[in-house]
């Protein structure tokens, strides 16, 4: 594919150089560095804005901005996927639904490059999940260093021309001694859930397990660890707190009972 240098890059606004893309939350820009070990370890550090994008009924393209903070150029590629969960788990297909213009390119040091997503079809009933993946293209290492590559998972949606709208239901299960809370969405919009706490009838509250996605796909199934509560009683009810996209949650959430 063609390196894509575009005059129309400029140099960010406003953007400290002290915010690199390794403290992005998952909640948005999911991060890989891949590294071998060396004396000494070096990373680009890009960063993309926004770190979700949204696209309403009858658009079928969006824009983000590529952000290289460093002082050297940095050269990336972008891939498209299909984003589904399946036993609770992400999983990505590759897809030609997604379009990436451009899908590879080379940013100057302490510049920006604008790229552009089209969507091939629009989605029909249903919330359409995507994820693309920027896939920093590392230079060769110097003598006694090697360099980091940086890869962003960046979550986009795509919303029907009909009514849409997320529907979760909640329950605590038990598996091997631990507990877990367990979100099913029967809507056709996917839901974001952060700041999980669940508080037991005698008023201790647990924390989720950290470093999981927030995000509930439409049709799909999300398990949250609970550590530090022991298996409670089938039957027996847990006060849900959490912040969602469609308001702060505060309910009872029971215990389901052993299969």
């Amino acid at each position: 594919m063609k390196d894509s240098r575009n005059p129309s890059r400029r140099r960010p606004h406003g953007v400290p150089r002290s915010a690199p893309l390794w403290r992005s939350l998952l909640g948005g820009v999911a991060l890989v560095a891949v590294a071998a070990l060396s004396p000494a370890a070096g990373a680009q550090s890009l960063t993309v804005l926004p770190v979700t994008m949204q696209l309403a009924p009858g658009q079928t393209a969006v824009a983000f901005t590529v952000i290289n903070q460093s002082d050297t150029e940095a050269s990336y590629q972008i891939r498209g996927f299909r984003w589904s969960q399946v036993d609770g788990n992400d999983q990505l297909t590759p897809t030609e639904e997604l379009l990436a213009s451009p899908p590879i390119g080379t940013i100057p040091a302490a510049t920006s490059q604008v790229v552009r997503i089209a969507v091939r079809h629009p989605p029909q009933g249903r919330e359409a999940s995507y994820r693309i993946l920027l896939d920093q293209i590392p230079p060769p290492a110097d003598p006694g260093t090697v360099r980091i590559a940086l890869r962003l998972s960046i979550p986009i949606f795509a919303e029907p021309s009909t009514r849409i709208a997320s529907h979760v239901r909640w329950q605590v299960e038990n598996n091997g001694g631990e507990a877990y809370l367990v979100a099913t969405n029967d809507g056709n919009r996917h839901e974001t859930v952060r700041n999980i706490v669940l508080t037991a009838p005698d008023g201790r509250a647990v924390k989720a397990e950290d470093n999981v996605s927030p995000y509930i796909l439409p049709g799909s199934t999300r398990r949250w660890r609970m550590p530090g509560l022991a298996a409670p009683a089938a039957g027996s009810t847990l006060r849900l707190t959490a912040r969602a996209d469609s308001g702060a949650l505060d309910q009872p959430v029971t215990v389901a009972a052993a299969r």
